[in-house]
């Protein structure tokens, strides 16, 4: 069952579905990760005068521009110049400023890789940078706007915290506590409304998955837009008796290795699923974590080794095999290899 993710639907009061899922189906409440976000940020400048916000001609679809609009001298817009931001953001880093820079997830990292390796992680400036459109769920826009390598990417530099964000909720207490973290961070948002996993409150900690459900048989790791599809997915498995924990791993970096640790000593089965290429993102951390502390069966949801066409965000979720279906086949390898 693909979701109907549309940017023009309006976002409804999500309901809080964690600790509360077994045998039930998540709720399909749409969110928008990148309103929040700039929600957040617009209150957060409102509490601490030193956050200043850059951005690169896309103002209106990352959000900032409610800051902008509030707070005109603590904006900078950088025009089409991603690698100037970034720069220009470390140099305020190194002045006590907390600079959040946003723009898509593929110019915010492919474009600026270089200056994010040499201006912010070598010096360990204190450079915030959240980035919307993440993964293939961009849709239309095609392969130049799908951001497919950004978690790979800013995972391999050394001093960075890298995140990925599942919802609205998420998104919100994420920014909080990106703001007071001292050290680069990098964040994925999504383009498209998302099904909302929390409400009230999501208990987010840097480096610390949330267990969203239990289960003895396998386990689930997911981030991002596919937190919500792991959830369905064990939904569907509880149905044909098979018990399955769910773990949000929002972060990627520093990876939360004990849950992790714990999954694999207590279901004996682990599948990840994440909006990115299998390489490098996210099933290749907890394998490794995995495969060094305590192996068991693996199987790994991604995206292989490829670059996605254009269409509609939710065609091509099915297409490129990142559905709660998906999950549910891979899962039921991992049982059967146990």
């Amino acid at each position: 069952m693909a979701y109907s993710i549309r940017d023009h639907a309006r976002p409804s009061k999500s309901k809080d579905i964690s600790g509360t899922l077994e045998g039930s189906a998540p709720l399909k409440q749409l969110v928008s990760t990148r309103d929040a976000y700039g929600r957040t940020l617009l209150d957060l400048g409102r509490e601490n005068k030193d956050i200043v916000v850059l951005d690169a001609d896309l103002s209106t679809s990352t959000k900032t521009g409610l800051f902008a609009a509030e707070f005109p001298e603590r904006h900078f817009e950088m025009g089409i110049a991603e690698a100037n931001m970034i720069g220009t953001a470390a140099g305020l880093a190194s002045c006590g400023k907390i600079p959040f820079a946003s723009t898509f997830a593929v110019f915010a990292t492919c474009r600026t890789f270089d200056q994010l390796r040499m201006s912010v992680a070598y010096p360990n400036l204190n450079v915030k940078v959240v980035a919307t459109h993440g993964g293939i769920s961009v849709g239309e826009d095609g392969t130049s706007h799908h951001a497919i390598e950004d978690v790979s990417l800013t995972c391999s530099l050394p001093n960075f915290t890298v995140i990925v964000v599942a919802d609205a909720k998420q998104a919100e207490e994420t920014v909080r506590a990106v703001a007071e973290h001292v050290g680069p961070v990098y964040v994925r948002l999504t383009r498209p409304l998302v099904p909302a996993v929390y409400e009230e409150v999501c208990n987010f900690v840097i480096g610390k998955a949330i267990r969203l459900r239990e289960g003895h048989d396998a386990t689930i790791i997911a981030n991002g837009l596919m937190v919500s599809r792991a959830l369905e997915a064990a939904s569907l498995l509880s149905a044909e008796g098979i018990s399955t924990r769910v773990l949000d791993m929002h972060t990627v970096k520093p990876l939360d290795t004990l849950a992790v640790r714990d999954a694999a000593a207590g279901t004996g089965a682990i599948v990840t699923a994440e909006e990115h290429l299998l390489h490098g993102g996210l099933g290749s951390v907890v394998s490794q974590t995995v495969s060094e502390h305590h192996p068991v069966p693996m199987r790994f949801v991604g995206i292989r080794d490829r670059y996605a066409r254009s269409g509609k965000p939710d065609e091509l979720l099915v297409l490129y095999g990142l559905t709660p279906q998906d999950i549910v086949d891979a899962l039921k390898e991992v049982v059967d290899d146990k």
